[in-house]
C-alpha cells in the first residue's frame, strides 16, 4: 500500500482512500420510513423517470427498460395504454435521469415514479438519506421489464396498502440498523445481490411486531406480512439503499481513486469515481454468463442492467460471495470453491476489508471493501458482480441468474482523469 505519510500523488491517494473508507465503516444507515416517491424526491414530477445506470434516451434502451417505462407511465395515468406510453416516449415527452442524480437507486430497469412507494434510509452518521423503491417479489414484475395490469396492481398494492403500514410501523419507533442485519446475514449464507434470504428473515423478525401494532385490518396485515415473508429478494433494496446511503457522503474527496458507484442501464455500464465527483465513465454494458429458468436460453437474454451493483461498491454481492456458497451454483458461477476464490481476487483490486462484514469461511475475514481503479487497470482483475437476467423483450421478465464484470475501459477512463485530477 502506498505511504499515505508522503505528498507523492500516491500519498495524497492514499490519505484520500483512507478517507473515504473511514466514511463508509463510521455510516450508519437505518431504515426510517416509506413515503410516495413524489414527497421524498421533490425532482419527481409528472412525466418525469429516473431510471437505473447512468443517463440514457429512449431511442438506445433495451427492450425491458422501455417496456418498464411503458408500464410506469400507465401506472401513473400518464398513458391510456401500453402503445400511447412508447409514443410519448418517442415523441420526447417524459424526461429520463439516473437514479443516482437523486439520491436514489433502483434494481434491474430502475424505474422510479412519483407515486411508487420508497423505502427511505437515513446515514445518521451523516445525516444524508437514500431512496429505494421496495422489491416486488419474484416473477413479472417492472424491474424486470414487466407492465401488465397485474404488475401495476401490485405496484398500487405497495403503494397504498403495504407501503403506509411499513411507514406508519417504522414511525412508531427508531430506525432499523440495517449494517447490523448485513452482518447477521453474512453468517448465515447471504451476500446481499442473489440471496438475501436470512436477512429478508431478519428483518421480518424486526418488523412484524411493530406492523401488528399498528391497528391494521387483519387482512391487511396478514397480506402484508405474508409478502416479505415470500419474498426471498425483499431485503435486496434495503441493501441497495444502505450502499448508497454509505457512499454518497464520501463522493467527492478529492484525490480518492475509490469507487463510489457502479451503475448499468442495459446498454451501457458506468462507474463513478470520488475523487472525479459525479463524472460518469462508461462502456458498453456486457452479457452476463450464467443460468437460465426452463424454457430460456442465452439468445432470450437482455445486457446487465440496474443500480444493484451498489451492493459489490460496498464489498458485498459478488464480493462476499465466500460467505454464501450456494449462490456460486445458482448464478452458475462455479462451486462452493469457486465462490472463495472470487472473494479472495477482490481483496486484489480493493482499498481495505471491513471488520464490521465477516466471513466465517475465511476465518473471519472482512468482506473486500473499496474498489480501487488503479488496482483494477494494474492487475486485469474486474470487479465480479452477481446479477438477474431480463428477457430482452419487454414484459416477459426475468428469465435466469448469472455472473459478469464491467468493462475495462471504465476504469481506464476513470484511472486518466484522476491522474490528470492529481497532477493539477
Amino acid at each position: 500500500m502506498p505511504d499515505n505519510s508522503s505528498a507523492t500523488p500516491a500519498g495524497l491517494i492514499a490519505q484520500a482512500n483512507d478517507q473515504v473508507i473511514q466514511h463508509w465503516f463510521d455510516g450508519r444507515p437505518s431504515l426510517i420510513d416509506v413515503q410516495r416517491a413524489g414527497d421524498v424526491i421533490p425532482e419527481l414530477q409528472p412525466h418525469v423517470m429516473l431510471h437505473a445506470g447512468p443517463p440514457l434516451t429512449w431511442d438506445i434502451m433495451c427492450g425491458p427498460m422501455q417496456g418498464a417505462v411503458c408500464g410506469a407511465a400507465v401506472f401513473e395515468g400518464w398513458a391510456d395504454d401500453l402503445a400511447a406510453a412508447a409514443g410519448m416516449a418517442a415523441r420526447g415527452e417524459f424526461t429520463f435521469v439516473p437514479n443516482h442524480h437523486h439520491r436514489a437507486v433502483g434494481p434491474m430497469t430502475g424505474i422510479t415514479t412519483m407515486n411508487q412507494a420508497v423505502l427511505i434510509v437515513e446515514n445518521t452518521t451523516f445525516g444524508n438519506r437514500a431512496f429505494c423503491t421496495i422489491n416486488e417479489g419474484l416473477g413479472k414484475v417492472m424491474r424486470f421489464g414487466g407492465n401488465d395490469a397485474g404488475v401495476r396492481r401490485r405496484l398500487a398494492w405497495l403503494r397504498d396498502e403495504f407501503g403506509p403500514l411499513l411507514g406508519k410501523a417504522l414511525r412508531a419507533g427508531e430506525g432499523i440498523v440495517l449494517k447490523d442485519i448485513i452482518a447477521r446475514g453474512l453468517s448465515m449464507g447471504d451476500e446481499m445481490h442473489q440471496r438475501n434470504v436470512a436477512c429478508s428473515s431478519l428483518f421480518l423478525r424486526q418488523i412484524a411486531g411493530r406492523m401488528a401494532a399498528c391497528d391494521a385490518a387483519p387482512e391487511a396485515l396478514s397480506a402484508s406480512l405474508n409478502f416479505i415473508a415470500g419474498n426471498d429478494q425483499f431485503f435486496l433494496n434495503l441493501a441497495m439503499a444502505t450502499g448508497k446511503a454509505l457512499t454518497d457522503p464520501a463522493k467527492h474527496i478529492k484525490n480518492s481513486a475509490i469507487v463510489t458507484a457502479m451503475a448499468r442501464n442495459g446498454t451501457e455500464f458506468g462507474i463513478q469515481v470520488s475523487g472525479t465527483g459525479n463524472r460518469w465513465f462508461t462502456a458498453p454494458v456486457e452479457m452476463p454468463q450464467g443460468l437460465y429458468f426452463t424454457g430460456f436460453t442465452e439468445a432470450d437474454a437482455n445486457p446487465d442492467m440496474g443500480d444493484s451493483t451498489i451492493v459489490e461498491t460496498i464489498g458485498l454481492g459478488g464480493f462476499a460471495m465466500a460467505a454464501a456458497p450456494a449462490v456460486a451454483g445458482f448464478v452458475g458461477a462455479g462451486s462452493a470453491a469457486d465462490a472463495l476464490n472470487y472473494t479472495r481476487d477482490m481483496t486484489e483490486i480493493t482499498w481495505a476489508s471491513n471488520p464490521e462484514w465477516s466471513i466465517p469461511a475465511l476465518d473471519y475475514q472482512g468482506v473486500p471493501t473499496g474498489i480501487d481503479i488503479r488496482y483494477v487497470v494494474e492487475t486485469g482483475i474486474l470487479p465480479i458482480i452477481n446479477t438477474g437476467i431480463a428477457h430482452r423483450e419487454p414484459g416477459i421478465g426475468q428469465v435466469g441468474a448469472g455472473i459478469v464484470s464491467p468493462p475495462m475501459a471504465c476504469f481506464t477512463q476513470a484511472l486518466k482523469a484522476l491522474a490528470d485530477s492529481v497532477a493539477a
